[in-house]
């Protein structure tokens, strides 16, 4: 019995050994894939139907916008720098697709740190985490997030780079490419599970 319950224990010793090796090295993978992009996230006026399809549009404009600002092939300090002195413009840019609907909502436009739901799109994942973002709210700002990237333009038929071309041109290693694609095994799952991780952290401090 006492041979058996000692086993047990170093079974469950070893599991937590590899549990917190993994989750450490996740970790730091993600921290520095979080200080390689720029998000977007935009804000809806409301939850009603025609504020969610007008927040859809203010987002294709903004991204539209977002990437004519940046210089051939910029980096993230010159993609920061393009937004930054932009912010106005952008601003600008969603408010013209909500006259052009025939709304009188305020939008504005800002360069924050955000927290970030795991999210998965068509052909990558991104982790939860804190990520430097381009936040723009729409008037009341009361309505559900849409949530992306804003550099590298990864997003929408407009963006003109793929993760794989994103890699090439520097904005992520090869290793970052791969944590975010479906060329890592389950990462949407490892994602959801570095999310939970780091909720327990919390309550626990």
């Amino acid at each position: 019995m006492d041979r058996r319950l000692k086993r047990w224990e170093l079974a469950l010793m070893l599991g937590v050994l590899c549990a917190l090796t993994a989750g450490v090295w996740l970790g730091g993978e993600r921290e520095a894939l979080a200080d390689s992009v720029i998000r977007l996230h935009v804000i809806a006026n409301s939850d009603s139907d025609a504020d969610q399809a007008l927040k859809l549009a203010v987002r294709d404009r903004v991204l539209e916008q977002a990437e004519s600002l940046y210089p051939r092939g910029a980096d993230l300090e010159e993609a920061r720098r393009a937004l930054e002195g932009h912010l106005n413009a952008l601003a600008a840019a969603g408010q013209a697709v909500v006259e052009e609907w025939g709304y009188d909502y305020p939008v504005s436009a800002e360069l924050t740190r955000c927290w970030f739901p795991t999210k998965e799109y068509d052909d990558f994942a991104l982790p939860a985490g804190d990520y430097e973002a381009l936040r723009v709210v729409i008037g009341e700002g009361e309505g559900r997030n849409w949530w992306c990237v804003a550099f590298p333009p990864l997003c929408l038929g407009a963006a003109s780079e793929t993760v794989e071309e994103a890699a090439r041109a520097g904005s992520f290693t090869q290793n970052q490419a791969r944590l975010i694609t479906r060329e890592t095994e389950g990462y949407v799952l490892k994602f959801k599970g570095m999310e939970l991780l780091g909720e327990l952290q919390g309550l626990l401090r």
